[in-house]
């Protein structure tokens, strides 16, 4: 007497290493895309401070001089001239959280600088305008003078 076996399906230990593939390529993939998330952040934070210039190139048309910060703070608490005087609609904020861009000018308003936190630490006063005004991107950071 012979037995059939009708029953078809998967077994056990098959299914287990299905589940480990699918397991180990999400993760790849989300590794992966964690990166892109990171590049694009920075990507915008460069964009932010590309069109924060140029508003402060038309303040500064119009007022002969940049607005003054001798210390260095926040976009928001200096910068908000350039909104008021129609060079800009709206200040912009880093894209990952509530932390703002780093703002820094010569006493009489002649030279600016501008940073961003590239995804690290903030940077600190001397590390962000170390003459003030030079252009460069150091380590973490961006900054854009004049």
């Amino acid at each position: 007497m012979k037995f059939k076996n009708s029953q078809k399906g998967f077994t056990l230990i098959e299914l287990l290493v299905v589940i480990a593939i699918i397991g180990i390529l999400s993760s790849v993939v989300l590794a992966s895309m964690n990166t892109a998330r990171k590049k694009a952040r920075d990507a915008r934070r460069q964009a932010d401070l590309r069109s924060l210039q140029l508003a402060l190139e038309q303040y500064y048309d119009s007022n002969s001089a940049y607005p003054v910060a001798t210390t260095e703070g926040t976009v928001s608490s200096t910068l908000g001239g350039l909104v008021s005087g129609g060079m800009i609609t709206a200040l912009p904020s880093d894209p990952s959280s509530s932390q703002s861009y780093y703002y820094k000018s010569a006493t009489a308003g002649a030279e600016y600088c501008l940073g961003a936190n590239m995804e690290g630490t903030p940077p600190t006063p001397s590390d962000t305008c170390p003459s003030g005004t030079k252009v460069t991107t150091t380590g973490l950071d961006y900054m854009v003078g004049q």
